[in-house]
This record gives C-alpha cells, structure tokens and sequence, in this order.
C-alpha cells in the first residue's frame, strides 16, 4: 500500500530516484568519455548516454557495472552531485625514502606512496638497461607517461619513432600504450623521473 499526503492545495509524492546527473557528474569529474566510461563499465555508449538523460532507467545488475567500472560505491549513484572542493590531501617523500623495486632493467623509487586513488604515479629510476634485448619485447600499458631526465643520458626507444637520445633537463610526453622502453647510453647508470597517469 502507498500512501500519498494531500490537502485541498497541495499533492505531494516521493518522486521516483533519477541517476543521471550523478552518473554524468562522475563521469566528467573523472575526465571520461562516454566510449571510455562504456570500456570501463562493459556498458554500450550510447547506453550510458541514455541513463545520462533519464531516457532509461538502469537495471540493479547495470548499477552493479557502473559502480565497479567507475570505482565507487554503489550509493554514490544516488547522492546529489556536489561542487568539488579541495580535500587538502598531501604527500612528502623525502630524499631517499620512496619504496624501492628492483627489476633487471630498472630500479624504481616510487614516490608518494601514501594516496590512494591517485590520477598519477610519480617515480625516480636508475636505468640499468643498456639495449633493447635486456627487455626482449616492448613495454607498454594504460595511461600517459611524462619522462624528465635528472641525471646522465638515456635514449628513448619507441615503436613508431625513430630512437631519441635525451640528456639532463631533456623530458617527453608519450602515449604509454605505444611499445616503449628507455636505456641508459651514459657511462654511468643514467637517473631519470617518471610521472605515470592511471
């Protein structure tokens, strides 16, 4: 049974829960296209495009996709957008104290490591490769990559461009999906820093 408050003036009822100003909200303070957010979600584009305008509503098993692709709680899709403010988030990393990994080809410092859901992940490397065949394949994953070379020289190797060789003060943008790798050409390990975008 429902129940619904009325007088002579006035009718009020519970109105039906719209998600799709918040979904396009989320959506948009993560800087995602709709085909980006339907790769993320496994959801068509032109579907999410739809629950945007409230021209579908979206099933729980859809909701279920859009939480986990978009990496929030499922009751964020019905909160009111809000304004974005500043959370005063901060992380010092000082000199030497970033956790370190070691690979054959790489020693990494990584920096900063105290956020979570972070849009970047910067990182120190000491380049221990000297050529192509101490990787054997390409490198390659998700997201964009600034290179800036603190010290010695390294050569940037690509697979759609011809070789580059950088010195101190040197950087580079680069799509990081393209096969990419760096060596050292230094007589010394060259040291460079790396900002990757997730």
């Amino acid at each position: 049974m429902s129940m619904t408050v009325a007088s002579k003036h006035d009718v009020r009822a519970v109105r039906a829960i719209g998600i799709g100003a918040q979904l396009k909200s989320i959506r948009m303070r993560n800087k995602l296209t709709l085909k980006e957010a339907g790769n993320l979600t496994n959801l068509a584009p032109s579907t999410l495009s739809k629950i945007e305008n409230e021209q579908i509503s979206p099933t729980f098993t859809v909701m279920q996709k859009l939480a986990t692709g978009l990496n929030i709680e499922l009751p964020q899709l019905f909160t009111k957008p809000t304004v974005a403010q500043a959370v005063g988030r901060r992380d010092v990393t000082l000199k030497g104290q970033g956790n370190y990994h070691l690979t054959s080809t790489y020693e990494h410092e990584l920096l900063s490591t105290q956020f979570s859901h972070k849009k970047m992940m910067p990182y120190k490397c000491r380049v221990h490769a000297r050529s192509f065949d101490d990787f054997g394949e390409w490198v390659r994953h998700s997201g964009e990559e600034y290179m800036l070379v603190l010290e010695g020289e390294v050569q940037l190797l690509t697979e759609f461009y011809e070789p580059v060789n950088l010195v101190e003060g040197d950087s580079v943008y680069y799509d990081a999906m393209m096969g990419h790798l760096v060596i050292s050409v230094s007589d010394n390990d060259a040291q460079i820093l790396w900002v990757t975008t997730k």
